[in-house]
């Protein structure tokens, strides 16, 4: 790395990029960032990263990983202080649409006959609807069966908006049954 640009300076312009963006930035967006005379190669970037992750310590905001790269976002903890800002309230979803989803992101790839069958009632267009408009899910292909009917699955967006970097982080079963839906959810 250039002499310009020490580890502790790189943290800090890690850190005032990802302040700016609305988005999670990937290693190679990150390493974009710099000009080639500055020298700073993805190896760097992660060292960088993760003397962030160090600064953020004991901080109200922290790194997150996330399936499509890093973020600043506030810590959990003091997200109810900070939605006081917003006048725009959050979202509120039916238990119908939590589950639908909570179904779709364990089980997929899914059939809506499938997510019926185990709901034990029809699936209510609007709602698949309402998960394709948040971009939470998406056809992943067709079931080879008469009708060929829609498998459904979660998109990078659904794994981002709940800080997901896989599907293998998703809770398990057994804190589910410890935990209500909407616990897990919000």
């Amino acid at each position: 790395m250039n002499a310009t640009i020490n580890h502790d300076a790189l943290a800090l312009i890690l850190e005032a990029i990802l302040l700016s963006s609305d988005k999670s930035l990937s290693l190679e967006q990150l390493e974009a960032f710099f000009s080639p005379d500055e020298q700073v190669t993805r190896a760097d970037v992660r060292q960088g990263l993760t003397a962030l992750r160090t600064l953020c310590a004991g901080r109200s905001f922290e790194l997150k990983e996330t399936v499509s790269g890093f973020r600043l976002q506030t810590r959990a903890y003091y997200q109810p202080w900070v939605q006081r800002h917003f006048e725009e309230k959050p979202a509120k979803y039916s238990r119908a649409l939590l589950e639908t989803l909570a179904l779709i992101a364990w089980r997929q790839p899914i059939t809506r006959a499938e997510i019926e069958e185990v709901r034990g009632v029809a699936v209510n267009p609007a709602i698949l609807k309402t998960l394709q408009e948040r971009d939470w899910i998406r056809v992943l292909g067709h079931k080879e069966v008469p009708g060929r009917p829609a498998l459904w699955g979660t998109t990078r967006q659904f794994l981002d908006y709940f800080n997901l970097r896989s599907l293998d982080e998703l809770p398990s079963l057994e804190a589910l049954s410890t935990h209500t839906l909407d616990e897990l959810v919000l």
